[in-house]
């Protein structure tokens, strides 16, 4: 169920690239303000994870991840029938605002839910979602475009409404926030799933984390000696955005210009996604073995490399590898770095430090849209584009190594000891 609700997020994104060419045509827009449109997007999805993360907290994330996917797709259905650029960027503003809400709690239930051991690999999973969606996006585009317009492949993102009785009834709260309300009976019906055998004869015994405390959750992030990796975080998430938003918004039209055509664009854009989800796979795993940052800031560091040589290559062969490489350092690092931000934080201000680490890096995907489309309306040489694009990872590899981690939580046995047993079951 999480997969598929982050599914939707990769498809929103990529699909608005995708029909940018067919936008700009019908309605006479300049790259200019179809990259703006892009951005203002953006800024619904920043306002949405920093809300909803701190919401979540209060309100539970099941109940803020269900009314949020019914949001964003309710909006982003109706952006099919806008009837002009004004009607568009509403609903897809307020459609953002859903998708920012879900991604953050997302990640919290999926990190709550899954084992220690293996909690870095699954979570990536999830994410994987988003690169499912993407590579949807692009094939189906190139598919219903010449036959039935571009209205036709934003209908199709109201499916999750369908599905919103499924969520209701299947997705589980999270324990942790049912341990703060002291609804024992919830929490007994959450664990039978988990452990059919469990009845109304066993004693249930709580080692809870504090959930009310005095200050904002927000200010929280800065405490302990966490300022500094709670900002790097940020800057990080900001550069992996720029290159996520550069390439799903601008892709096409950048190998458009690169002298491919719009069918052959379009693939590139799945090829990017694919080779986010096997960056995600191969390297989720190995976090658990290595660790964060030494999977990271490389994974930065030969995706800015890879940005720069696309420019300067006109070979059918090494392009898609180099796109491939791009997607697992920007899509892939962001699935990974998502993980490592669940659980660098204690359990009670999670959902708050996921929010608001997406809510400063969406700042990059509010940037990145526009500052790209200037760049495209400049008439420069591709590789003159993709490498300003690189100078983003540079950046992003340089905040990952900063990050301290020594001060995160999961680097204190004792405390991460505490934190995976608060919930105790025994006879």
């Amino acid at each position: 169920m999480a997969f598929f609700a982050i599914m939707f997020d990769g498809y929103d994104v990529v699909v608005y690239g995708a029909t940018v060419p067919s936008l700009i045509k019908e309605w006479g827009i300049s790259d200019v303000l179809a990259g703006a449109i892009g951005s203002y997007t953006v800024i619904g999805t920043a306002v949405g994870a920093i809300a909803f993360g701190v919401l979540a907290d209060k309100m539970g994330r099941k109940n803020v991840i269900i009314f949020t996917t019914v949001l964003f797709s309710l909006f982003m259905f109706l952006s099919g029938f806008a009837q002009g650029p004004v009607m568009f960027t509403v609903f897809r503003i307020l459609a953002g605002v859903g998708l920012g809400g879900v991604m953050p709690n997302v990640i919290a239930l999926a990190t709550e839910f899954s084992p220690k051991y293996i909690r870095s690999a699954v979570v990536s999973f999830v994410f994987c979602g988003y690169s499912a969606g993407a590579i949807a996006a692009a094939l189906t585009t190139r598919a219903l475009l010449p036959i039935a317009g571009w209205e036709a492949v934003y209908w199709i993102e109201g499916l999750p409404l369908l599905l919103t009785p499924f969520f209701i009834k299947h997705l589980p709260e999270s324990i942790s926030f049912l341990l703060a309300k002291g609804d024992e009976e919830k929490v007994r019906q959450v664990l039978r799933r988990v452990n059919p055998s469990l009845d109304e004869t066993v004693s249930l015994q709580y080692e809870e984390v504090p959930f009310k405390e005095k200050g904002s959750p927000v200010v929280k992030l800065f405490e302990q000696k966490r300022a500094f990796s709670t900002c790097m975080f940020w800057v990080s998430c900001f550069s992996a955005f720029v290159l996520i938003y550069s390439m799903n918004t601008w892709l096409p039209r950048l190998m458009m210009q690169a002298g491919y055509d719009l069918s052959s664009s379009l693939v590139f854009t799945a090829v990017m996604q694919v080779g986010a989800i096997a960056g995600t796979l191969v390297f989720g795993p190995l976090v658990d073995k290595l660790g964060f940052k030494k999977v990271l800031v490389p994974l930065f560091f030969v995706g800015a490399l890879s940005l720069s040589f696309i420019g300067f290559s006109n070979s059918t062969v090494l392009a898609p590898g180099l796109i491939a490489i791009v997607g697992a350092a920007s899509v892939g690092v962001q699935n990974l770095s998502n993980a490592f931000v669940s659980q660098y934080y204690p359990v009670q201000m999670r959902s708050t430090a996921l929010g608001s680490t997406m809510a400063f890096g969406r700042i990059g995907g509010i940037v990145a849209p526009t500052f790209v489309g200037f760049l495209l309306s400049l008439q420069l040489s591709p590789q003159y584009n993709f490498s300003a694009i690189a100078v983003a990872a540079v950046l992003g590899g340089l905040a990952m190594l900063f990050v301290q981690e020594k001060y995160g939580v999961h680097d204190h046995a004792g405390e991460q000891e505490k934190l995976d047993s608060e919930i105790k079951a025994t006879h």
